[in-house]
């Protein structure tokens, strides 16, 4: 049944860019512009530099830097840091990637990459705040309150995912509730080789996410031809198809800037379903399941505008 309903929707959409050549030249030209000129330049090195330190020892120096720290308040293992660290600086899909890179390469079990995937594919600080905050929202007095809040949320949800799945993920755990190593695991000498391997396997993940840009782009493109389409609530559903056109989309509603601003961060959370289907393709094969993941970044979104409302309530009162 499934299949018979992707075919039918897949012959579907090939009509409809058929009928509309123009949304579709539109949506895929923006799409591809955007990853040629940002995405590309600005992910591929770190993909690079990422998955030649997962293939050697260079993860183990550098998780022993940050292991002690993350390892305490966060459970994981000392190569599970450098999950956390690229996952929270790199944006999507770096989390997922180095996730799914580190798991395959047997540097943490599935258990622990499993947590990981729950809160550390993350939106790049740098987006953050030169692209949400500054290009988007405007108001300087909003750029740190934005920033600790989108950093904070997904540490906060990871406690409770912890807890909630402890005993799932019990397997993994030592004695003192900590991700353990998994047992024989083993590092590649640099190489030329190696250097290859890595290049080869970053421009595939880089070219696929590229090809999902573009795909979600059109997406986007052609949803606004339905009708009503340009009212505030198809807006709304509209913009989390894609987070780099849907947070511009979401700062010019027509509604008060609280709510806007409460959109925009919950947006930003969640990264936006073409994030989703980045993520994904970096996870196949692992055994990782995409539904948890969606589940677990929806309920960080849905925290994230708590923690937003909250804010407001106490700056308005004269509180902060």
């Amino acid at each position: 049944m499934k299949r018979r309903l992707f075919t039918l929707a897949v012959i579907v959409f090939f009509f409809i860019m058929l009928l509309f050549p123009g949304p579709v030249f539109r949506g895929a030209s923006q799409g591809i512009l955007l990853w040629f000129q940002t995405v590309l330049p600005t992910l591929l090195p770190f993909m690079i530099a990422a998955n030649l330190m997962v293939r050697t020892n260079a993860v183990h120096c550098i998780s022993r830097l940050a292991g002690g720290l993350l390892g305490r308040a966060l459970k994981v293992s000392d190569c599970g840091a450098f999950a956390v660290i690229a996952g929270f600086l790199c944006g999507y899909p770096m989390g997922a990637k180095v996730t799914a890179d580190l798991l395959r390469e047997g540097k943490i079990c599935r258990e622990e990459a499993a947590y990981l995937l729950s809160f550390c594919n993350n939106t790049s600080p740098m987006f953050i705040v030169s692209y949400v905050v500054m290009q988007n929202i405007g108001k300087q007095a909003l750029f740190v309150p934005s920033v600790a809040i989108l950093l904070l949320s997904p540490l906060l949800c990871s406690r409770v995912f912890y807890r909630i799945f402890r005993g799932r993920w019990a397997p993994g755990l030592d004695r003192r509730g900590k991700f353990k190593s998994p047992p024989g695991a083993r590092s590649a000498p640099f190489s030329f080789d190696v250097l290859d391997a890595c290049i080869m396997d970053s421009f595939d993940s880089i070219t696929r996410v590229g090809g999902y840009i573009m795909l979600f782009s059109v997406f986007t493109e052609l949803a606004f031809l339905l009708p009503g389409a340009g009212g505030s609530l198809s807006v709304c559903l509209f913009s989390f198809l894609e987070i780099t056109a849907g947070v511009p989309m979401l700062a010019a509603l027509q509604v008060s800037f609280p709510l806007r601003w409460v959109l925009v961060m919950a947006l930003t959370s969640f990264g936006g379903f073409c994030a989703s289907a980045q993520t994904y393709s970096m996870i196949q094969g692992t055994g990782l399941r995409i539904s948890a993941y969606l589940t677990e970044k929806l309920a960080t979104a849905g925290v994230t505008s708590c923690m937003c409302a909250v804010f407001l309530y106490v700056s308005e009162r004269g509180l902060l």
